[in-house]
């Protein structure tokens, strides 16, 4: 580029181009330079965002199962893909060790069932195990189930916490304490007389147990449990009515935090709710300022001013605070790619 713009900026004096048109000119080719690419290598793209627009529209099941069956991928957790799939009408059933396989399965026209493959330490060659056991025989109780499939105690642990074994017992604990009879004999003996003394898992901690487990949650995103108590912030799927100029708060999970060489030190936050997901911009100063809270907190809450340009909406960040969240766990985030 700089071989070019010596050969550029000598033929436009030639041409008598004012000199403060020739440094604009050459500023701009030399910007788009650092992040422009090929055409052949836009149109592969185009050809692959037409492609996966048209199977989310017309085959949204299977379009949401490939992209949880092929992690690590793209720029999204599967959580967040979850969510957007739920926003989008398609029904996401959790694993179920009677129902589920290895990958993420189509149910029907609108439904997907969870696999094995996204319960975290879950060894693939023992989901295939139990799946071929359940195809010779249905499981008849959780007793049956642990003689039959070999599987470690963290996984089985794992399973009865995220409520894969619920269909062997009332609920979630109900299900641990069970498993754990295997591992202990004076649970076994205390078993032999009485129920499980554990109450069941409530919402939040259900929602926490998913995240714990699986990295996601088939059940409402922790922002849901929290909107009560944020009244004057706004939803992401609300922003478009935002006036541009105006200040606003938004709050979410924090997803994606982005730092492009080109962007002169401006950060990129986006933050997602139980409605979709919103974007701010924090400058360098203010960044350097709030540097720990932004790479460090899972949950922010953001104040800033609208940027609203024909229903795209961009938050221009001057306050930034840690969203308290009472401890529920959120997706991971994507940083400074």
């Amino acid at each position: 580029m700089e071989k070019v713009s010596v050969k550029l900026r000598a033929a436009m004096e030639r041409k008598n181009v004012p000199p403060d048109k020739i440094d604009k000119i050459i500023r701009s080719i030399s910007s788009f330079a650092l992040y422009g690419f090929p055409e052949s290598h836009a149109i592969s793209f185009a050809i692959l965002a037409y492609g996966s627009a048209y199977l989310k529209v017309h085959r949204a099941p299977e379009f949401y199962a490939s992209l949880l069956n092929n992690q690590p991928m793209g720029f999204y957790t599967p959580a967040t893909i979850v969510k957007d799939a739920q926003r989008h009408g398609v029904k996401i059933k959790p694993v179920c060790v009677a129902q589920s396989d290895w990958p993420c399965t189509v149910v029907d026209d609108e439904t997907v069932r969870l696999g094995f493959c996204v319960v975290n330490g879950m060894r693939q060659e023992h989901a295939e195990e139990l799946v071929s056991q359940r195809q010779d025989r249905q499981f008849d109780s959780l007793e049956d189930f642990k003689r039959r499939v070999p599987l470690s105690k963290e996984e089985l642990r794992t399973l009865a916490e995220l409520g894969a074994l619920n269909s062997f017992a009332d609920h979630r604990r109900a299900a641990m304490w069970k498993v754990e009879e295997t591992f202990h004999d004076d649970l076994a003996q205390i078993r032999s007389t009485s129920s499980s003394p554990l109450l069941p898992m409530k919402l939040p901690e259900r929602v926490r147990a998913d995240y714990e487990t699986m990295d996601l949650t088939t059940g409402p995103h922790p922002m849901k449990l929290l909107r009560e108590s944020l009244p004057n912030i706004w939803r992401a799927a609300d922003l478009a009515q935002a006036k541009h100029g105006s200040i606003v708060q938004i709050a979410g999970n924090v997803i994606c935090r982005q730092r492009p060489g080109t962007a002169k030190g401006f950060v990129f936050i986006s933050l997602e709710d139980e409605t979709g997901v919103s974007n701010a911009i924090v400058d360098p100063d203010l960044f350097e300022r709030f540097r720990l809270l932004i790479t460090e907190e899972a949950f922010l809450l953001i104040e800033g001013e609208v940027q609203n340009s024909d229903n795209v909406v961009l938050i221009k960040t001057r306050d930034i605070k840690a969203l308290p969240h009472e401890q529920l766990v959120g997706s991971e985030s994507h940083d400074f790619r």
